[in-house]
């Protein structure tokens, strides 16, 4: 059996705050296999970037604190290590391409030097020789002139293009493990779809594994290989990436997929949002974190659902089976009586609500 690369397991970071303690993620567990790419998603405040941002242990302390669990990489716990051998872990072994490229890259240094910086230490290369990878990343993430480009500061790229800085950053020490944490944040979609196309062309080339970081469900079907939906600092569901979409069995990830239209069939039936909003994780509610937006909460969820096999491969945080006719004829009702209750009318997937005459002349 291939050992695994990366093993998460109830892990659970927490932040002490005035009013009482946040747990962010709250015994998320889950692996990666070398060169796989991996999606979590979830819905903001859902944990991702913690989670990310706990594998690298990079949580800020105080207030944040990493109080269980381990993650292993490659059969190494990185939470046993020190600071100075973790350090050697970030960089070298582990990439991570930040949300936002302007507040990662320093604006008083030039893209050449903070290239360099992570190759100088990582790689042990001449300041000379890191300085010609770091022109050899530009020009392979498609940044025309790189020699020139080395002297430039952030301010002197666009938002698409320093993205694209940080992915050679990223990529510059030919990690086996790239953390992606939403790298298409406030991008137009044209540069969304160039960034995912050169992080995927990339890690393929070198057969570097993924763990794409994102509230886009668009974007993982066609990037990953596996899904991990989180919701209020824990994984959900879990399940390769077409038997999710095809298959999904937990109410959140139905309610994400739901809200989605789709361009590649003609559908008639109403979009259909997840009602209320994230719990607030000072005060959890008891039981299935998700039940008060569920239609399909039963008295068995005042108690937290087990992580239970509904498919080969495929894990599911629920108490309820969705595919039961009954329990989909139950939780319609209730979406119809929550939205009659606040005086809603249904929205179309073409935009129209279900009374809009049309016009034909």
């Amino acid at each position: 059996m291939a050992t695994k690369l990366l093993e998460v397991r109830d892990l659970q970071t927490h932040f002490k705050m005035r009013e009482g303690v946040v747990r962010a993620v709250d015994g998320v567990s889950f692996d990666l296999e070398p060169g796989e790419r991996i999606g979590i998603v979830g819905e903001s405040g859902c944990g991702k970037s913690v989670t990310a941002l706990s594998i690298m242990r990079l949580i800020k302390s105080p207030p944040g604190q990493i109080v269980g669990g381990n993650v292993l990489f490659e059969g190494q716990d990185l939470l046993d290590l020190s600071e100075a051998e973790m350090r050697r872990v970030r960089g070298g072994k582990i990439g991570m391409i930040f949300q936002d490229p302007m507040t990662s890259l320093n604006p008083t240094m030039t893209i050449g030097s903070q290239l360099a910086e992570g190759i100088q230490l990582h790689l042990k290369m001449s300041k000379r020789a890191a300085m010609n990878r770091a022109a050899e990343l530009l020009h392979q993430v498609g940044i025309p002139d790189a020699e020139q480009r080395l002297k430039a500061y952030p301010h002197q790229f666009s938002g698409g293009m320093r993205q694209r800085v940080m992915i050679a950053m990223a990529l510059s020490c030919n990690p086996r493990l790239l953390i992606a944490d939403e790298p298409t944040t406030a991008l137009d979609v044209t540069v969304q779809a160039q960034i995912l196309e050169l992080i995927r062309s990339v890690c393929q080339e070198f057969g570097t594994a993924v763990m794409l970081i994102t509230h886009d469900m668009g974007v993982v079907a066609g990037m990953t290989d596996r899904i991990v939906v989180m919701y209020a600092g824990h994984v959900v569901e879990s399940a390769p990436t077409d038997e999710l979409f095809a298959n999904p069995r937990h109410p959140y990830t139905l309610g994400l997929l739901s809200c989605i239209p789709r361009l590649d069939e003609r559908r008639q039936e109403t979009l259909t949002p997840i009602e209320g909003a994230p719990p607030d994780l000072l005060n959890p509610p008891p039981g299935c974190p998700f039940a008060p937006r569920c239609g399909f909460a039963i008295a068995a969820c005042r108690k937290f659902p087990p992580m239970r096999t509904v498919g080969p491969n495929h894990i599911a945080a629920c108490w309820v089976d969705t595919t039961d006719p009954a329990a989909q004829e139950q939780a319609q009702a209730r979406r119809i009586a929550m939205a009659a209750a606040r005086g809603d009318l249904p929205i179309m997937a073409t935009g129209r609500s279900p009374t809009d005459r049309q016009d034909l002349g």
